[in-house]
């Protein structure tokens, strides 16, 4: 009899937590997915200097993806590793890009082979409200991540 309440008791603590515990796995992967772009901007940076070549962090607010890509004879080409895949938001995530490129009419930042990047900031925000900013703001900076709670 004790150990049939014991289980009903456990049953009903779940049952609550359920709802709050799917909230917090749905702001991790939002903040994850903001690593991860922190991440690719140190790639980046550091590929374009080691090759002499320009790199792009591209962005496709529509399709919610971003991917790197360098510059080869004239054209920009993926990575050929596994940080040159194509990264997918969470679902219901949303990202926007306000960057001092030179062709506003793409969604990307670059980084050139002098160790500086365009002057950009990332907006990833979240289905549950939460908003991770990746930012850089100037030229010479790296790029750092903004919490929810940092963001003015």
């Amino acid at each position: 009899m004790e150990l049939i309440l014991v289980m009903v008791v456990i049953g009903a603590v779940l049952g609550l937590s359920a709802p709050s515990l799917r909230g917090f796995f749905a702001s991790r992967q939002t903040a994850d997915a903001a690593a991860t772009m922190l991440s690719l901007t140190k790639l980046a940076r550091s590929q374009a200097v080691a090759q002499a070549n320009l790199c792009r962090l591209n962005i496709d607010p529509q399709a919610r993806t971003y991917w790197l890509t360098v510059q080869q004879a004239g054209s920009h080409v993926t990575l050929g590793s596994e940080m040159g895949r194509c990264f997918q938001l969470p679902e219901g995530a949303t990202v926007s890009l306000q960057s001092d490129s030179l062709d506003p009419a793409e969604s990307y930042v670059q980084f050139y082979p002098t160790g500086r990047c365009d002057v950009a900031t990332i907006e990833v925000r979240g289905r549950q409200g939460d908003v991770y900013l990746i930012t850089c703001p100037s030229a010479t900076e790296p790029f750092r991540v903004l919490r929810p709670w940092e963001v003015p």
